[in-house]
């Protein structure tokens, strides 16, 4: 079990690799900004740590994490707070880039939750609340699916809710205009941890498939 000692420790290890005189790359940073070509819409889960899963170094990527890595629609901006819209846009308008990447992810406990039966407001959650933007893709698969396994459903709710978010995506006005003009392109990816496989989805062919 990690503790926050252990955590200090982690620190003081990074702080040698990187703040030592022979190593650039903070100074650069710093000197320079953050100028990443790649925006991850990633899960909170602790097993899905896009930096390490894609080998990143610092400055690769400008994620976001929230709990199944959904994406929602635009909305009026006096209507909520809006944490994952705010940092799209920072990341597209402020930042530049030119990749946008959903990465979803096998076994996710917001996928699970959705699919629990808590998914109607019988409880007052915040969870709840944010699992009802994949509430078409688990109805999607229910219905189509209903003779195969729950792990068969669950895995396909968790694709399901990736192509979900790359439709929503693009109800951001300038989103849409950047992936018009040919300089943002939007990408769905699942992470399947329990076989160490990634998978893209491949739009002409309507399925993810290894990459």
């Amino acid at each position: 079990m990690t503790s926050p000692g252990d955590l200090i420790e982690g620190f003081h290890r990074f702080r040698e690799q990187h703040f030592t005189d022979d190593d650039a790359l903070y100074r650069q940073l710093v000197q320079e900004g953050q100028t990443p070509k790649i925006l991850v819409v990633a899960c909170c889960d602790s097993r899905v740590d896009p930096a390490l899963v894609l080998d990143c170094a610092p400055g690769d990527l400008f994620v976001i994490r929230n709990v199944a890595n959904l994406v929602p629609p635009e909305e009026s901006r006096g209507s909520g707070r809006h944490g994952t819209s705010a940092a799209l846009e920072y990341g597209v308008s402020t930042l530049g880039v030119e990749h946008i990447i959903v990465l979803g992810h096998a076994h996710c406990g917001g996928i699970r939750a959705l699919m629990s039966g808590q998914r109607t407001g019988e409880t007052d959650s915040f969870i709840n609340s944010w699992m009802r933007l994949a509430e078409d893709a688990r109805a999607g698969a229910e219905s189509e699916m209903a003779g195969a396994t729950l792990e068969e459903r669950e895995r396909a709710i968790e694709q399901r809710a990736i192509l979900g978010s790359l439709d929503n995506l693009r109800t951001f006005a300038w989103i849409r205009e950047r992936i018009e003009q040919g300089t943002l392109t939007l990408h769905g990816w699942y992470f399947d941890m329990e076989h160490g496989q990634l998978l893209g989805y491949d739009a002409a062919k309507g399925r993810f498939e290894l990459l």
